[in-house]
């Protein structure tokens, strides 16, 4: 590939210069000022069909804008024999007589200054940009030829783990976490610089930084994941051992460890105050805003907490036998962040539902899936949403009335994370027995959450009907997300085994059964018994 494009653009920059790339670069695809904004809102259409949207070419002799798709602009750049355009949604250049985009290094430099001025004027202090290798990368690159491609049926990024005794939860998150896209981008571009200057052996995100370079390596032998296991068990004592543990517990735990090694925080550092101010890459991709909103019934007055999240806990429902208290006081359970001192501890995990030896009374047992029934993520959901009246017996000081007063609560998602996870409470512990519930939930492999978020309630009356919309009008796909990692428990509440689904390559599935790894179907997916569901916004906002 040449440095200075083809003939055709050679010719063009002798008689024009830069000028007629550098204006269109500046107004219709940086944007590097509100004039330019306005002006590209305006104007960026096809002019023989008026199309608005992706693949539109700005003629670079002319004023012309033609759509790609439709070939007007092949018609135009043969007609007027200009054969060369710039595609406004990329800032690419595209020869019509050579048939093929073509690459300039001085437009490539102006493309960047304009770029960096418009992340300027939108208050960016860091601008997106594609990865540039250094001298040294140039230099490794060079003595390595060889290249791995990835194709549909490539195998890269699959690899098994061996159980290490009574660790397939651990194998099942580390599979989960080592799919997650936007994590698996930012260990393989290099991102993490490693705040534990004095003890970079101990940093857990290290570590899974070099997870991710094993599985993407090409290597299909299983990986033996031995010191991670051992930096989980330093600074997550309550994991440590060979028993069977719950892989929920092990999820929040290692994110925490994570989000804690990320601020350079070692085993006995507390987690930040808050995650809403954390910038690690944890809170970026796995913390949401839970907001809940408690109406004074006397008077309507609310009052509005938004706690971050991690994860969502889930009833399935009510069991045989449930009253209504019962139900309503778990109702509204959310996981959060682990070891946090500003989260209340009535959302802390592992305190109602966890399979573990030290919260379990030493009789009961029992694993019947009871006459629960057949229920669905969504309708899971739309619980977890749902207003709930207080009672006499959990009255609250109100603000405005100055007094105690009956209240009702309604939990929505005032921000959505990154990547969601669905926590199904499958684990029941109730005085004297615990059970394990097998009923079946079913999920889709696209979720939409704007009907749960708090922009979508319905408050025309003052909250005296809190309810969610069943659906909003003018949905966006803000909220939008696609299933790509589910994690299984099979067996019994005292001895069972964890399996997981990971989606890769586009569309296709596999399960993970520690070191065993084969294809799967969508419809093997969808039909599994379901506890823990990881799904990944369609549309990502970048800031």
């Amino acid at each position: 590939m040449s440095l200075h494009g083809c003939e055709h653009l050679t010719s063009l920059k002798a008689a024009y210069g830069i000028q007629p790339f550098y204006i269109i670069h500046s107004y219709f695809i940086a944007c590097s000022s509100i004039e330019a904004r306005r002006v590209k809102a305006k104007s960026c259409f096809c002019h023989t069909c008026r199309y608005r949207g992706l693949r539109v070419h700005a003629c670079l002799s002319c004023v012309y804008f033609g759509c790609y798709n439709e070939q007007h602009i092949h018609n135009h750049a043969k007609t007027k024999k200009h054969n060369l355009s710039v595609d406004l949604s990329y800032g690419t250049v595209y020869c019509y007589a050579c048939g093929t985009f073509v690459y300039d290094e001085e437009l490539e430099n102006v493309a960047r200054k304009q770029q960096r001025a418009a992340a300027a004027t939108l208050g960016i202090k860091r601008d997106f940009a594609p990865w540039e290798p250094g001298q040294d990368e140039i230099e490794l690159l060079r003595r390595n030829p060889k290249r791995r491609k990835v194709s549909e049926n490539s195998h890269i990024g699959l690899r098994g783990l061996i159980n290490l005794g009574n660790t397939c939860f651990m194998n099942c998150i580390l599979q989960s976490l080592t799919h997650t896209p936007i994590l698996r981008d930012y260990f393989l571009s290099d991102q993490h610089h490693c705040h534990m200057t004095a003890n970079p052996q101990q940093c857990l995100v290290c570590e899974m930084g070099r997870l991710f370079q094993e599985f993407y390596s090409g290597v299909r032998t299983p990986y033996i994941p031995y010191k991670l296991l051992h930096l989980v068990w330093t600074n997550a004592r309550h994991l440590a051992g060979y028993e069977q543990q719950d892989a929920h517990e092990f999820l929040i735990a290692a994110l925490d460890v994570l989000h804690r090694h990320c601020q350079g925080q070692g085993t006995n550092g507390l987690s930040y105050s808050s995650s809403h101010h954390c910038n690690c890459i944890i809170d970026q991709i796995f913390t949401g805003g839970l907001q809940s909103d408690v109406t004074c019934k006397q008077c309507n007055n609310v009052s509005t907490t938004i706690d971050p999240i991690w994860d969502i806990s889930l009833d399935l429902g009510p069991g045989p036998g449930s009253t209504t208290a019962a139900i309503a006081a778990g109702s509204n359970l959310v996981l959060s962040a682990v070891g946090d001192p500003a989260l209340p501890m009535a959302v802390g995990p592992a305190l109602v539902d966890l399979p573990t030896a030290s919260l379990s009374p030493a009789s009961g047992f029992t694993n019947s899936p009871s006459n629960y029934e057949p229920t669905s993520l969504l309708d899971c959901l739309k619980r977890f949403t749902r207003p709930e009246h207080l009672g006499n017996s959990a009255k609250i000081k109100c603000s405005n009335c100055s007094s105690y007063q009956e209240s009702t609560k309604q939990l929505t998602m005032k921000k959505s994370p990154i990547v969601a996870c669905f926590h199904l409470k499958r684990f029941e512990h109730s005085t004297g027995y615990h059970k394990k519930i097998s009923t079946y939930v079913s999920f889709p492999e696209e979720l939409d959450m704007t009907p749960f978020m708090s922009s979508s309630r319905n408050n025309s009356n003052g909250y005296t009907n809190q309810i969610v919309r069943e659906s909003a009008t003018g949905l966006s796909c803000d909220n939008k997300y696609s299933l790509f990692a589910v994690v299984n428990h099979s067996g019994t509440i005292e001895s069972g085994h964890y399996t997981c689904y990971i989606r890769s390559h586009k569309e296709q599935w596999f399960k993970c059964e520690d070191h065993v790894i084969t294809r799967a179907t969508a419809g093997e997916v969808l039909s599994s018994e379901g506890y823990l569901l990881f799904y990944h916004k369609q549309l990502l906002e970048y800031a």
